[in-house]
């Protein structure tokens, strides 16, 4: 007789899950002033070597990304948009201006940059003064124009 025993992890990058009062205080706040007719179907804490994050998942499938002090560093809306209060208003603009009939589906935050997915599949690269850098792998071409000028004065 032999037993078989299968341990599958299923929270190898240290996912655990968390109430949402165990979140930070300024995760909490976004999600009860952008997402107040949605609950939460599950929040988990990530714990890494060097850093920790917060995942929080809505029942309407609204998946939210926070770093360990809340500041959200991505939203991504599956069945609907990104709130347009959360959305820099430089960005906001700019879309307003060049892609009126568009509606942002999901927002990541970087220390640099921001990267913004429109309805349409279309990605936006914003950097951190939010000027558009990159469509869909396509740099500015100012962007490339400055990079060049650049690398022949020196």
């Amino acid at each position: 007789c032999c037993i078989l025993s299968c341990n599958i992890v299923a929270n190898a990058d240290n996912d655990k899950p968390i109430s949402v009062n165990a979140l930070p205080a300024k995760a909490q706040t976004l999600i009860r002033n952008h997402f107040s007719n949605q609950k939460v179907a599950l929040a988990t804490i990530e714990s890494g070597v060097i850093s920790k994050s917060y995942d929080v998942v809505l029942k309407n499938g609204t998946k939210l990304e926070f770093d360990k002090k809340g500041n959200l560093t991505e939203i991504d809306c599956k069945r609907g948009a990104v709130p347009t209060q959360l959305i820099p208003k430089a960005i906001k603009i700019y879309l307003q201006n060049n892609y009126p009939d568009q509606v942002v589906k999901k927002m990541e935050i970087k220390k640099n940059e921001y990267e913004v997915e429109l309805a349409n599949g279309l990605d936006l690269t914003f950097n951190k003064h939010f000027k558009l850098i990159e469509v869909d792998g396509l740099y500015s071409p100012h962007i490339i124009a400055v990079t060049l000028t650049e690398h022949l004065i020196y």
